[in-house]
């Protein structure tokens, strides 16, 4: 089938890549001309505006949009502007669900359907493919099928939960429908919440790991420094990335998220090349958000959260609140960080 991409970034162009070597057609837009002309270099068609995008889309046109979520909203509108009844607007991104709902009962008013497909795959989604959790009206998705099956990494990407050689079940080729608008960006915005958590109990552990060598070290003797109580226990030197490594095989942890850890690792051991400060691009805030709307515990992914703002510097203010208390009430005198206990 034929649909088009308005953003051709790391994710969009992986995405028209796959589909493009199982035979379907893709118009390609971006406001720069240089990723434009590549893809078409490959046998897209190119495009170099809007009007020309919806022009060279036959009807009903299916437009994806896979654009930083900033600029997701306008970009509909944008696109929206040149399409007419009938015609589907697909948002790829990570957008708030909350936002999709509202679009889409905007664009009904005119005609347009819209579907919220939060895609996760990253950088190895072209050969992996790309797990897609869809949100919209069923005919809709329906019609988009032989697209989504060929983005997505299909049945044989894992072993069958139940393999009783019975028909395929919802989600097994790596796809689901979720349900109505938004319940594609609300199932992707907790998948990304879980990442936060599974991100930060791996990174935790390993960090843990790497302190187990704290008794052959001399620590300062003082009352601001707590004591290694039993330094004979803590005498351990391991090799990180070995430990990544063995996780990644029969472990009961085992997963993608190890392997690419062990990898990184295996890049650079010592993770020099990374500062520590980590960005949220708001699923993780959303998902809290909704957890405590609903009533539901989440107190992992919310001090996953919580860490993230703190390695940008965001608690620098809230420990020097700390410490001026800690002098004032005992005369307790801050310590620089390398001889801290």
């Amino acid at each position: 089938m034929q649909f088009g991409m308005v953003g051709m970034g790391r994710m969009g162009m992986g995405l028209v890549r796959r589909a493009m070597k199982d035979g379907h057609d893709a118009v390609a837009y971006d406001i720069n001309r240089e990723p434009v002309e590549e893809i078409a270099a490959e046998g897209a068609a190119g495009t170099y505006d809007l009007a020309e995008f919806a022009a060279a889309l036959q009807t009903p046109r299916v437009a994806w949009i896979m654009v930083p979520a900033a600029f997701t909203g306008e970009t509909v509108d944008k696109v929206a502007e040149q399409f007419e009844a009938g015609d589907i607007i697909i948002d790829g991104g990570n957008s708030m669900w909350q936002d999709d709902i509202d679009k889409a009962k905007e664009l009904k008013e005119r005609g347009i359907h819209y579907v919220d497909i939060g895609t996760s795959g990253g950088v190895y989604g072209l050969e992996r493919g790309f797990s897609m959790m869809v949100g919209g009206e069923a005919e809709i998705v329906s019609n988009l099928e032989p697209l989504l099956d060929t983005l997505a990494p299909g049945v044989d990407s894992a072993p069958r939960t139940l393999d009783d050689g019975g028909p395929l079940k919802p989600g097994e080729k790596g796809w689901l429908h979720c349900g109505p608008n938004g319940a594609g960006h609300f199932v992707k915005m907790v998948h990304n919440g879980i990442e936060y958590g599974m991100m930060a109990a791996m990174a935790e552990g390993l960090g843990i790991l790497e302190a187990a060598d704290a008794g052959t070290e001399q620590r300062q003797l003082d009352a601001e420094t707590t004591p290694l109580r039993d330094p004979q226990y803590y005498q351990y030197d391991f090799d990180i990335p070995a430990v990544a490594e063995v996780w990644r095989r029969g472990s009961v942890i085992s997963s993608w998220l190890v392997d690419l850890t062990a990898h990184a690792l295996a890049v650079d051991p010592n993770l020099d090349a990374f500062k520590g400060r980590v960005s949220d691009s708001g699923e993780g805030r959303w998902t809290v958000q909704a957890a405590v709307e609903l009533g539901v515990p989440a107190a992992t992914i919310t001090s996953s959260l919580f860490d993230r703002f703190s390695s940008r510097g965001n608690a620098d203010y809230t420990n020097k609140v700390v410490s001026a208390q800690r002098k004032e009430f005992g005369g307790h005198h801050e310590k620089v960080a390398d001889t801290d206990g």
